[in-house]
């Protein structure tokens, strides 16, 4: 059973950064795509970004691109959503999921879903 885990949220102040990371198990997922998704209070759940987990293609929504980077160690298999510049609108709990194929948009059909990590940036 695929297991999906998030960690490293936390609160950080406006300019900041946070590294988020996804812990995955259950199978091998050399062919799935890895996706980072986030959901502010009273709003809809957003894509931020995906990759292929193998030969790390990438795929970002225009809100985050050139702040924020997503990443894979396979040896680990964790996936990382590196985030720079924070402001208070990227204050979100964010949730890392799974899916057994790549395609670069911003489906939220994912197969596999973590619990979530609270990202907090006060204004």
């Amino acid at each position: 059973q695929v297991q999906l885990v998030e960690s490293g949220g936390g609160l950080v102040q406006a300019g900041g950064s946070l590294r988020l990371s996804c812990a995955a198990s259950g199978r091998t997922f050399s062919n799935y795509a890895m996706g980072w998704f986030r959901q502010a209070p009273g709003k809809e759940r957003e894509f931020v970004a995906a990759i292929r987990y193998s030969g790390s293609i990438t795929y970002y929504a225009d809100s985050v691109k050139g702040r924020f980077t997503i990443s894979t160690d396979n040896a680990k298999n964790t996936v990382y959503l590196q985030m720079n510049s924070l402001t208070p609108e990227d204050t979100a709990v964010y949730y890392c999921a799974a899916r057994a194929y790549y395609r670069a948009d911003a489906s939220s059909s994912y197969d596999y879903w973590g619990q979530g990590t609270q990202v907090t940036v006060p204004s």
